[in-house]
C-alpha cells in the first residue's frame, strides 16, 4: 500500500490528467488513453515534492451539492450582469469594494472561495488578508454591500466550511 501510494501519490489528479489528455487530443484510442495516463502518472510523481499535506475533506459528497448552486448562481448572475449593463446607465451604478470577513482557516478552503467569487459574473476576489481573515471583493453593483457580504458568508463559506473544515 505504501509502495502504491508513492508511485501514485494524488490518485484523482493522475484521472483528471488522463481524461483531459484524451480530451485534447479528440481520439479515443488506445495508444492516446496509454499515453494520457503516463502522463497522468508521471506528472505528479514528478511534482510531489512541491505539493504541500494532502488536504482531508471532512464531507466530500457536500462538493456536488456546492457545485450546484455554484452553477446556479453563475447563471442567474449572468443574466443579472446583462440586465445591469444594459438597462442601468453608468450614473446609477453602484460598484463597491466588500471586505468578506472569513472564518475559513484552510488555504484550500480560502482558494475555493475567491475562485468561486470570481467566476460569478460581477464580483471578483481581488485580494486576501496576508493572514487570510479577510477576502476583498468588488461588486460591479452593490447598493447594500453588506447584503453582499452576507451573501456570499452564507451561500458559499458556510458550504465550505463543512466540506473543508
Amino acid at each position: 500500500m505504501r509502495l502504491l501510494r508513492r508511485l501514485l501519490p494524488h490518485p484523482i489528479l493522475t484521472l483528471l490528467l488522463t481524461l483531459a489528455w484524451v480530451l485534447l487530443t479528440s481520439t479515443w484510442t488506445l495508444n492516446s488513453l496509454v499515453f494520457g495516463f503516463l502522463l497522468g502518472l508521471l506528472i505528479p510523481f514528478l511534482t510531489q515534492p512541491y505539493w504541500p499535506n494532502q488536504m482531508r475533506l471532512k464531507k466530500p459528497l457536500k462538493i456536488i451539492e456546492y457545485i450546484l448552486i455554484v452553477l446556479y448562481d453563475i447563471v442567474v448572475a449572468n443574466v443579472v450582469v446583462a440586465r445591469i449593463v444594459v438597462f442601468k446607465s453608468n450614473a446609477k451604478r453602484q460598484p463597491a469594494w466588500v471586505a468578506v470577513p472569513l472564518d475559513l482557516l484552510t488555504p484550500e478552503a480560502i482558494s475555493v472561495l475567491a475562485g468561486t467569487i470570481t467566476m460569478t459574473p460581477g464580483t471578483v476576489a481581488a485580494d486576501v488578508s496576508a493572514e487570510g481573515h479577510a477576502l476583498l471583493v468588488h461588486c460591479l453593483d452593490a447598493p447594500d454591500p453588506n447584503a453582499v457580504r452576507d451573501e456570499i458568508k452564507h451561500r458559499y463559506e458556510r458550504r465550505l466550511k463543512e466540506i473543508f473544515e
